[in-house]
């Protein structure tokens, strides 16, 4: 299994934005959209500030992969739904530290119905 390396973690988990687009079923990439990352230990996540019903997010349903832009750092990823109460509890307070100079931003990414939207981003190697 790829994972993150050190670098790669600071660059990305210190980004403001990342741009991020997943694989259509032919393929070929969707226009990337710009969300806001966080970063727990050595894990990185994403929420979907509109939910499940966000249109980048149900196309990360399709084929669960996907590439992301940020710090520098061009990725090929797999997006892993993440429900666990523990786990989202943890994102919770790193987009709350993270991004507390946007109160009015960030208060909805800590709602219910964009826990529900959170996606694990897994590096994975282009040959896959």
């Amino acid at each position: 299994m790829t994972t993150w390396t050190s670098d790669e973690l600071d660059k990305i988990g210190t980004a403001e934005e990342l741009e991020i687009a997943s694989l259509r079923r032919d393929g070929a990439l969707r226009k990337p959209v710009t969300i806001w990352v966080v970063r727990d230990g050595d894990d990185l996540y994403v929420r979907s500030v509109n939910g499940r019903g966000s249109g980048w997010f149900r196309g990360t349903q399709a084929r669960h992969a996907g590439r992301i832009w940020a710090g520098g750092v061009e990725k090929d990823v797999t997006f892993v739904e993440e429900a666990d109460p523990g786990v989202n509890d943890q994102i919770d307070a790193a987009y709350l530290t993270k991004y507390r100079q946007y109160p009015q931003y960030v208060a909805p990414m800590v709602t219910p119905e964009v826990r529900a939207a959170t996606l694990k981003l897994v590096p994975r190697s282009t040959s896959s």
